[in-house]
């Protein structure tokens, strides 16, 4: 047996183990990464060219643990991999870590474009052009060119330091992660190349802690921030970035004496239950919310929806219209020219 876990994969005779570049596209080059046990199944993308000077694209596991969180082993958590230049992943132990933090003014200039912006575009169909300029401002959520306007999640701690910022691809029309033909998610800093970079996540809306003392509400997701925060604003909405993201007990200290309720997504409500015991002696009271689980249908679970998709089953108002719009563009004319406004 292979003394890795993780590597690329071995030659065999007559069998064409090597296949198309994703990033050059010439033939028979690239080397995909698999798995020895034989229990993850790495997409197409994870693995290496040959064309290391002219083409360079290598997309490694830890890449990949990295962009999915939810598919990472259980005891990756506490390892790091690096790659030696055989390209075989070497297990060692990792050293703490100093977070890095990048210029407001990097995340400012990002705050503007959203006619580009696919979730943008989303929520004015979906809550209300008004509405999402107070989300996208509130949760300091910017507009990359990436991907034609990839959304940017700006992590921002409660002391105001920007750790970094996610770029996710949004379905414009009904909200959804693009995930084929690859995930279209990334981190600005990886991005911009910055050197020597450590990122050390936090929670997505961290910096609001600040500036209210609500009861908070830990959802898996940024987009559920938004849109869950419009229509339940008493409470504070905070997100770990995905089933596992950031929801360790370093991360979870800001947390201190805070009243907090964990809305897990469908499916992964045993898990965060388990996971609330780190909040246990951080928080001044923790709940795991259990109303999904209680009024989900069997489709429904097996669709792993969370708290926004409830919220955005019964058409709002601005939802109304728009289908309107769709069906007579010449209404859309109209309101424009009497600018007219929507009274929810």
């Amino acid at each position: 047996m292979n003394e890795y876990r993780f590597h690329l994969q071995k030659y065999k005779a007559g069998k064409n183990t090597k296949k198309t570049c994703p990033q050059c596209g010439r033939k028979r080059c690239f080397v995909r990464y698999v798995d020895e046990e034989g229990k993850i199944e790495f997409p197409d993308y994870v693995g290496r060219c040959d064309h290391e000077d002219s083409c360079g694209y290598h997309y490694t596991p830890k890449d990949f643990f990295r962009d999915n969180p939810d598919l990472k082993p259980n005891n990756f958590e506490n390892e790091t991999w690096r790659y030696d230049k055989t390209n075989k992943p070497v297990m060692v132990k990792p050293e703490p870590e100093v977070p890095s933090f990048m210029s407001t003014d990097i995340m400012r200039k990002t705050l503007s474009h959203y006619d580009i912006n696919p979730l943008y575009q989303f929520l004015c169909r979906t809550i209300g052009k008004e509405a999402a300029n107070i989300q996208f401002e509130r949760y300091k959520v910017g507009t990359s060119k990436k991907w034609g306007g990839a959304t940017v999640f700006w992590q921002i701690d409660k002391d105001g330091n920007v750790r970094s910022g996610k770029l996710m691809g949004y379905n414009p029309k009904d909200g959804h992660r693009i995930k084929e033909p690859i995930p279209q998610v990334c981190w600005v800093h990886s991005e911009l190349k910055l050197p020597d970079f450590h990122l050390k996540q936090c929670l997505f809306g961290e910096h609001l802690l600040a500036t209210s003392s609500a009861t908070v509400m830990l959802v898996e997701s940024e987009k559920t921030c938004l849109i869950a925060s419009h229509f339940m604003p008493d409470f504070l909405w905070l997100a770990t970035g995905g089933k596992d993201g950031c929801f360790n007990e370093e991360t979870m200290r800001v947390l201190h004496d805070r009243d907090v309720i964990l809305m897990p997504d469908l499916g992964a409500t045993e898990k965060w239950t388990k996971k609330s015991a780190i909040l246990t002696p951080i928080c001044n009271s923790v709940t795991v919310s259990t109303v999904l689980e209680q009024m989900a249908t069997d489709e429904q679970r097996e669709a792993g929806l969370d708290i926004s998709d409830f919220l955005l089953m019964q058409e709002t108002n601005q939802m109304i219209l728009q289908r309107m719009i769709e069906c007579n563009p010449a209404l859309q004319v109209l309101i424009d020219k009497l600018q007219l406004e929507l009274v929810e």
